[in-house]
């Protein structure tokens, strides 16, 4: 989760919203992200999204743990369901939340960790950036 995180305020330093992930098979790290749909101009980039596409062409995530600092949206759920990724770690999901039922419902590990990190940056991000944080939802 850590490594997540790095990611999650490497996004917050360029500009864009908090939220970093990893992909981890058997212990190692194959791919990490964060959220760029600020920097690229790219409605899709979330740091789910982006570190599976960072990851490339995989023959299956059946061994993989996606670590993300934010519980999942619906875009983002949808493709961990998709791709049949067994095992997510959220960082928190006190500043969003909700897809995590989703996730159980289709076979998913899930595991909130409360981070206080995790919850700190979302959290001052969204006070200093109310209108990116709805834009970035979904909300107008």
């Amino acid at each position: 989760m850590e490594r997540a995180f790095a990611q999650a305020r490497k996004s917050f330093d360029e500009g864009g919203l908090p939220v970093g992930a990893v992909l981890v098979r058997a212990g190692r790290i194959v791919a990490e992200g964060h959220n760029r749909r600020v920097q690229q101009g790219d409605p899709l980039a979330h740091g789910e999204m982006d570190c599976l596409r960072a990851a490339g062409r995989q023959t299956g995530y059946r061994d993989c743990t996606l670590y993300t600092t934010l519980s999942p949206c619906m875009m983002c759920a949808g493709t961990i369901a998709q791709f049949r990724i067994p095992r997510v770690v959220i960082g928190e999901n006190e500043n969003f939340g909700g897809n995590e039922d989703f996730l159980r419902e289709r076979g998913v590990a899930v595991t909130v960790l409360a981070h206080p990190g995790c919850i700190a940056l979302m959290r001052r991000f969204i006070a200093e950036n109310p209108a990116l944080w709805h834009e970035d939802i979904g909300e107008e």
